[in-house]
């Protein structure tokens, strides 16, 4: 099974295809699933500070008995550790929990607080070769434009919410003259059994032995989106990486392509959001 990676901006190549741990709850869950994300053949592991879970990735990896820079891991900073000088401590914090000397992918996890300074100290961050790449999440709004503007180094990823509903065709435009590739959060629509009983994506799937997941998923791939869903369920896991012994056809993808509502499932605007995330501070 040959897997696909994208290369980044800056030459870094990434697998496409992850494992999402968001809710995952606990180091020894996240260690279990992620040991056995690894041995069916996943490279890349996607993580937060905020999710409370960076040590069991990183025990996982540890364990794995593969040589580190087979492994790819992205984690992400929360907006209490963003300023010069409080996120390069952040970083180093990140380092010990993921018990790791370098991050493949440090991202910016929401678009509130010093997102400037911070952004300065992850560039320090790659020169001083804690961090191999640096991007966004979650950042769709005038927010983007200033760091885009200010970056020395531009984001080599930006993480949204993306899937067939919803497929983020303009912001993919606007990125793409930087070099910014899209990462897909709710890859599978959060579940939603509108989207994932699309009878589109049925026909597909009896057409290729497939499940309708993984027709939603192949697309992404084959769309150029890096994509990492989240189970715990140990035949979810298995099936979601089972994609890469076919292809649609370019019919096939353009019919995907009609689908596009500009539908979210997360719909919160920019004041809720703060608001929302604004109590908010991950433990260390």
């Amino acid at each position: 099974m040959k897997q696909t990676s994208i290369t980044l901006n800056n030459g870094c190549r990434m697998p496409q295809f992850g494992l999402g741990v968001f809710l995952i709850t606990g180091d020894e869950a996240t260690r279990k699933v992620c040991l056995d994300a690894i041995r069916l053949g996943y490279r890349h592991i996607d993580t937060a500070h905020a999710y409370g879970n960076e040590r069991g990735v990183g025990q996982a990896v540890s364990k794995s008995g593969l040589p580190r820079e087979e492994l790819w891991i992205t984690s992400k900073l929360w907006p209490s550790e963003y300023g010069e000088g409080k996120t390069m401590a952040g970083i180093d914090k990140m380092l010990s929990r993921l018990d790791t000397d370098y991050i493949d992918l440090l991202l910016l996890h929401q678009q509130f607080g010093d997102y400037l300074g911070a952004w300065r100290d992850m560039e320090r961050a790659v020169a001083a070769g804690k961090v191999r790449s640096i991007g966004l999440s979650n950042f769709e709004s005038s927010r983007l434009e200033e760091v885009l503007e200010a970056a020395q180094t531009k984001p080599a990823v930006l993480q949204v919410e993306c899937h067939p509903y919803y497929q983020q065709k303009a912001l993919k435009q606007h990125i793409a003259p930087y070099g910014t590739v899209i990462e897909s959060w709710y890859p599978l629509g959060h579940g939603d059994a509108g989207l994932l009983n699309e009878p589109l994506f049925g026909r597909l799937a009896q057409k290729y032995g497939k499940t309708n997941a993984q027709i939603i998923l192949r697309w992404h791939i084959q769309e150029g989106n890096i994509v990492f869903p989240k189970t715990m369920n140990p035949k979810h896991l298995a099936e979601n990486i089972d994609i890469f012994d076919f292809a649609l056809t370019s019919e096939e993808m353009a019919e995907i392509g009609k689908l596009d509502k500009n539908q979210r499932y997360f719909t919160l605007n920019l004041e809720e959001q703060e608001a929302h995330l604004s109590q908010f501070i991950p433990a260390d």
